[in-house]
């Protein structure tokens, strides 16, 4: 059975620089989500979700564009503005985990009020002809919350719905919740994608087996802390490139220079470098070496010598 590997989005990491880096380096993604829009009431398009999705910086890639919202006009300004840049989908985030979204009544936060998004959906496409599809996750509170759900979305012509199969208030702790996304396969005639916790060749064989229906599969923190798995799923091969070190050299290069070009000072320059880092230590032998290694290193000089070191030493 064919099968898409998709890039699930996550702030502050999956950015345009990111996405290009690893398309380069790496390849095995199909299509790339972008970092949701966020309008916080004011129709106006802040310039860092400008930069990400313009289409001369994502030129070789297939990328859909994000907006997480609980407003109507809201997504209704977004659609327009990514029609005028040529994109024709616009992919809604119901799965946002973290508490200053929800407590606003957005990403996960809004699974419950099934009204507010059947408003929504019905005002969207009413005046809009944006191909709409959604990220989600099973619920804020429990993995009910999504069937109630899933009837309203079948009355309007959804492009596909991207499971995250945890609920909200599990942020990204304990396991992911395969019971009840079978229940969504078995409960709706929407096209499901499958988001969460593939992070090896053998979790997604293990998955497949599992779903054997769904043949569109959400890569988010995993391909982070691995960007080599997509690569891997696609060959069907448990091994690493010969040149691993070489490449991830590379990717690591495209990156730094990317940041350290776009980023003002080194404080902010060495933060962002250090939360990649907290994924990006897991593909070495010692992976709590590595990370403490790389927290220590409090300036640049220290920081790009600390990164020789681990990339030497393999």
């Amino acid at each position: 059975m064919s099968y898409t590997l998709l890039s699930s989005p996550l702030q502050g990491f999956t950015d345009f620089r990111f996405r290009n880096a690893v398309n380069k380096y790496f390849g095995g993604i199909d299509t790339y989500y972008s970092p949701y829009i966020r309008l916080n009431g004011k129709l106006v398009i802040k310039a860092s979700y400008e930069r990400d999705i313009l289409p001369e910086n994502n030129l070789d890639l297939e990328v859909i564009p994000q907006i997480i919202t609980n407003d109507a006009d809201e997504f209704l300004f977004v659609s327009k503005y990514v029609q005028e840049l040529g994109y024709k989908e616009l992919n809604w985030n119901l799965g946002c985990p973290y508490p200053m979204v929800t407590k606003c009544g957005m990403g996960s936060g809004l699974i419950s009020n099934t009204e507010k998004i059947n408003n929504i959906l019905h005002k969207v496409h009413s005046e809009s002809d944006i191909i709409v599809s959604m990220k989600m996750r099973l619920g804020y509170d429990n993995t009910e919350e999504i069937l109630d759900v899933l009837p309203i979305l079948e009355t309007y012509p959804i492009k596909n719905v991207a499971i995250h199969a945890r609920i909200g208030k599990q942020l990204y702790k304990g396991g992911v919740h395969l019971d009840a996304f079978q229940e969504c396969v078995d409960n709706t005639r929407l096209k499901l994608y499958y988001n969460g916790d593939i992070t090896s060749v053998a979790k997604f064989r293990e998955m497949q087996a599992r779903f054997p229906s769904i043949d569109h599969w959400m890569i988010g923190r995993g391909l982070i802390s691995d960007p080599f798995l997509p690569s891997m799923i696609k060959s069907d091969s448990l091994e690493y490139p010969e040149n691993k070190m070489e490449l991830f050299s590379a990717f690591h290069d495209t990156l730094y220079a990317g940041y350290s070009e776009s980023l003002s000072g080194s404080t902010h320059i060495l933060l962002k470098m250090h939360h990649l880092w907290e994924y990006f230590s897991v593909i070495f032998s010692n992976p709590h070496k590595v990370a403490k290694n790389i927290r220590k290193a409090k300036s640049i000089r220290n920081y790009e010598q600390t990164v020789k070191e681990i990339i030497k030493a393999g």
